[in-house]
């Protein structure tokens, strides 16, 4: 995609603006300290963001803020949705796991569709953060970043949270189940 195309109509961009404040403002838990006014004069100097956002949203990511980084002045997002975004489950996790399935391939993986939503895949350590947050993945698990040399063994990675602790388990690459999907971060 352009980036032409990567630009919601205002009245899209004005709502989901909306639509993200009320989740800021319910959830203060998630970003102590900081404000929305800010978060969203930042938003609207990168539009591209915006339409990230729209695409975590629209997939059931429940984008929010999550922290701060101060050496760079970015805001970051991750999907907080109580249980892995519906509209990215039974996904393997790349393109190459996906290629080497003969039969009953996925749609599509997690790696490409984060990619092409302008996100990336939380990391094993995003992930632990994120969970300190509240309880996420109680019934599904979610594709992490998965580290090069397991990968370059055929295996993927992915979390969950089950009897109050993140379990982080393995798995073929090329598998993929209705319950797994994968959460995304955003940097603005």
């Amino acid at each position: 995609m352009t980036k032409g195309n990567k630009e919601l109509p205002l009245e899209k961009r004005e709502e989901l603006l909306r639509v993200l404040k009320a989740r800021f403002e319910k959830n203060m838990n998630r970003h102590k300290g900081l404000e929305w006014a800010k978060v969203q004069a930042k938003l609207e100097a990168n539009i591209e963001k915006i339409w990230s956002l729209s695409e975590m949203e629209r997939t059931g990511g429940e984008p929010d803020v999550v922290g701060y980084d101060k050496e760079t002045g970015e805001y970051i997002f991750y999907d907080c949705s109580a249980e892995s975004p519906k509209g990215r489950r039974s996904v393997c996790y790349d393109r190459e796991a996906l290629e080497s399935r003969k039969t009953h391939k996925p749609e599509n993986n997690a790696i490409d569709m984060a990619a092409a939503m302008g996100i990336e895949l939380l990391t094993e350590e995003q992930y632990r953060e994120l969970q300190i947050l509240g309880n996420f993945d109680t019934k599904t698990s979610s594709w992490v970043k998965t580290p090069a040399n397991i990968r370059k063994l055929g295996g993927a990675i992915f979390c969950d949270r089950r009897y109050d602790t993140v379990f982080v388990y393995h798995n073929g690459a090329e598998s993929y189940y209705a319950s797994r999907g994968f959460r995304g971060s955003l940097r603005v």
